[in-house]
């Protein structure tokens, strides 16, 4: 009876201090943390005051200041971001659950949807410049884009490997880093991803950023 009591008396003082749709709130607003709650899962740093952190329902989130307080940015997407890669304060790349690539050209105001051809989930992703760009993730999956992401081409090289990150340093060199469920992996291309080196790392436990 003592947890009922307790129960109710919880029940109505929340409900006396969370505003209705009769008090001029359509449902629920979001209060803390601020803002937003989702999981965010990776960032990438433009310039000393510009990043663009990514996560959890699509969540897009922008900072213009340092860090010192963060916007969110409507994505168009629900799913889950686990990537993100810029080349300026302009253009960038967020991809995700099933085969997911979001991408903007103006500063994340808008970021379209970008057809994939995929349903693996995407993990990395890394931006040579404002036409080419990598994405890696599951199954081995390798996606290479030549025209900003209007379209994205499968590459081999992956195997049946879980791939989690991908750096480019320019158009040919990149290196991708994952697991073959026994060792950490490493593969490197010094073509644009027209062929892929693999390297066992000598560590028993997946590699997760490079």
């Amino acid at each position: 009876m003592k947890v009922l009591v307790r129960s109710l008396v919880l029940f109505f003082a929340v409900s006396s201090v969370v505003p209705t749709a009769s008090s001029g709130q359509s449902g629920w607003v979001w209060q803390n943390p601020l803002p937003q709650g989702n999981s965010l899962l990776a960032v990438a740093a433009i310039d000393p005051q510009t990043a663009v952190a990514v996560g959890g329902g699509g969540t897009i989130l922008r900072t213009t200041d340092g860090g010192k307080s963060w916007t969110r940015q409507s994505s168009g997407t629900t799913q889950r971001l686990f990537g993100v890669s810029f080349v300026d304060a302009k253009v960038g790349t967020a991809v995700g659950w099933n085969g997911t690539i979001v991408h903007t050209t103006d500063g994340g105001e808008t970021w379209p949807v970008q057809p994939t051809g995929t349903i693996m989930t995407l993990e990395g992703v890394s931006l040579a410049d404002a036409q080419i760009g990598t994405a890696v993730g599951e199954g081995g999956t390798i996606l290479r884009t030549t025209d900003g992401g209007e379209t994205w081409t499968q590459q081999s090289g992956g195997e049946p490997l879980s791939l989690r990150a991908v750096s480019f340093v320019d158009a040919k060199t990149g290196t991708v880093v994952g697991t073959d469920l026994r060792n950490g992996v490493i593969l490197h291309t010094s073509d644009g991803g027209e062929t892929w080196t693999r390297h066992l790392s000598g560590e028993g436990d997946e590699l997760s950023a490079v």
